[in-house]
C-alpha cells in the first residue's frame, strides 16, 4: 500500500526517501537556512507599490533572474499562480506566468535550483499534476517540485466557473488530490480510486519522476490546513512575524508530523529584504515603497482574504495596509549587509528552514546580495 493513501507512513519508505534528497535534492542540502524566491512570475512580485524598479513581466527579465538566482547558490524559485488581479494603479497580481509551462522553461535554463509549479487543486486534475510535475522533475534532472494550494479568491474561482468549497471541504478535496498524485508518482500498476471527490479507473502516469517524490510544499496555517501541510508536504510554508510566535508555531506543525503521521516536516516563510550599504539608505528605500504604496490593490487584496484588519482603530487599518503593501504582510529584513544577516539568523533561530526573499528589484539586488549578505551569512554559519 501507498504510504501516502494511510495516516501512517512508512519508515522505511522515509528512510529511503530522506537518504535520496540528501545526497540529491537542492532543498534537503546541508545548508543551515535555505534561500529561495517567491511570485517573480507575477507583476508586482510581493509588493503593491509603484515604487521605480525594472522588475517585469517578461521571459527575459524572468530568465535573467532565475540565472541569477542559480548563480549566486539560491535553493529554490516558486512562482504564484494568479488568474485574476487586484486592480489598483499597478493591477497587482493581473500579469503572470502559468506555473506549469513557467517551471518547465526555468528548469530548462538553471543548473542547480529547484523550480516549482504552484497549482490550485481546485482547477488542476491530478493526473495532470502528476504529469506536469514529473515532466519538469525530468526537464531538470530532479530539481521539481509541488506547491498545492486550495484556492481562497473566490472571484478568481467565479471567473472559471468554480464553486469555491468551505475551509474544511477545500482540504478533504485537497488529501484526495494528493493521494491520486502520490500513487501516480511511485506505484507501477494501474490503479482505481474512489473518493468522496474523484472516482477514476485505470489511474497511469508515466514516466515516473525522476525523484521518488518531488518535494511538496503547502501553506496551510489553520489547524485543517496545517493538518493536511503535516500529512502531505515536505515544507510548509507560513508567515513570520515574531520569533515566539514562528518558534510556537514551528514547534506545533512538527508535531503532528511527527506523533501523528510519523514523518518529519520542514518550516518556510517569506521575507522582504531591502539591504543597502548603510542603515539609513534601507530604511528610507523601505519607506519609498510604503509611500509609494498602491492603497487600493492592497485593500482589495486584504478584502480577497477575507482579513479584517483592525475595525478598531483606522490608524491600525492604515498601518496594517501599510505593511501589507510593502511585501504581503510580511516580515522585513532592513539594513546593512550585517542587519540582514543578524536577522536571517533571528529567523533561522526561531526554527524556519528557509525563506523566500522578496526584493523590489531582483537585478539589481541579488548581486549585492551575493556580495555582501552572503559571506557574512557564512561567516555566521547559516550558509556554507
Amino acid at each position: 500500500m501507498n504510504h501516502m493513501t494511510t495516516h501512517k507512513a512508512d519508515p522505511a519508505y522515509e528512510t529511503s526517501l530522506a537518504d535520496y534528497r540528501a545526497a540529491h535534492v537542492p532543498l534537503f542540502n546541508k545548508q543551515p537556512i535555505k534561500l529561495g524566491l517567491f511570485a517573480i512570475n507575477a507583476n508586482g512580485s510581493v509588493f503593491q507599490t509603484q515604487v521605480p524598479s525594472s522588475f517585469e513581466v517578461t521571459w527575459e527579465h524572468s530568465a535573467k533572474i532565475a540565472r541569477i538566482a542559480d548563480e549566486i547558490g539560491l535553493d529554490v524559485l516558486v512562482p504564484i499562480t494568479r488568474w485574476l488581479g487586484f486592480g489598483g494603479a499597478t493591477d497587482h497580481h493581473n500579469v503572470t506566468f502559468e506555473t506549469i509551462s513557467y517551471a518547465a522553461g526555468l528548469a530548462a535554463l538553471t543548473k542547480n535550483i529547484m523550480i516549482f509549479s504552484t497549482l490550485h487543486a481546485s482547477v488542476i486534475h491530478p493526473i495532470v499534476a502528476a504529469k506536469a510535475i514529473a515532466t519538469i522533475d525530468h526537464i531538470s534532472n530532479g530539481r521539481g517540485g509541488l506547491n498545492i494550494v486550495m484556492g481562497w479568491y473566490e472571484k478568481e474561482m467565479e471567473m472559471m466557473g468554480i464553486k469555491l468549497r468551505d475551509h474544511t471541504k477545500r482540504y478533504d478535496y485537497g488529501a484526495e488530490w494528493m493521494s491520486v498524485i502520490d500513487r501516480l508518482w511511485q506505484e507501477p500498476d494501474p490503479f482505481n480510486f474512489s473518493g468522496e471527490f474523484f472516482n477514476l479507473a485505470n489511474c497511469q502516469s508515466f514516466p515516473k519522476p525522476v525523484q521518488p517524490r518531488p518535494v511538496v510544499i503547502n501553506a496551510g496555517g489553520s489547524p485543517t490546513g496545517a493538518d493536511f501541510s503535516a500529512r502531505f508536504a515536505d515544507f510548509n510554508f507560513t508567515n513570520f512575524v515574531t520569533e515566539d510566535q514562528a518558534r510556537a508555531y514551528c514547534s506545533k506543525i512538527r508535531d503532528i508530523a511527527k506523533t501523528k503521521y510519523q514523518r518529519d516536516i520542514g518550516m518556510m516563510t517569506m521575507t522582504v529584504v531591502v539591504c543597502r550599504e548603510t542603515e539609513a539608505e534601507a530604511k528610507a528605500d523601505y519607506q519609498a515603497i510604503i509611500d509609494q504604496g498602491d492603497w487600493d490593490a492592497a485593500n482589495n487584496y486584504i478584502e480577497a482574504l477575507s482579513i479584517n484588519p483592525g475595525a478598531h482603530s483606522e490608524h491600525l487599518r492604515k498601518e496594517f495596509v501599510r505593511k501589507f503593501a510593502a511585501g504581503a504582510g510580511n516580515h522585513a529584513l532592513v539594513g546593512t549587509p550585517e542587519q540582514v544577516a543578524e536577522g536571517f539568523q533571528s529567523i533561522h533561530a526561531a526554527g524556519i528552514d528557509g525563506v523566500f526573499m522578496g526584493m523590489t528589484d531582483y537585478v539589481e539586488e541579488l548581486p549585492f546580495f551575493a556580495e555582501h549578505v552572503l559571506p557574512i551569512m557564512r561567516q555566521r554559519g547559516l550558509r556554507i
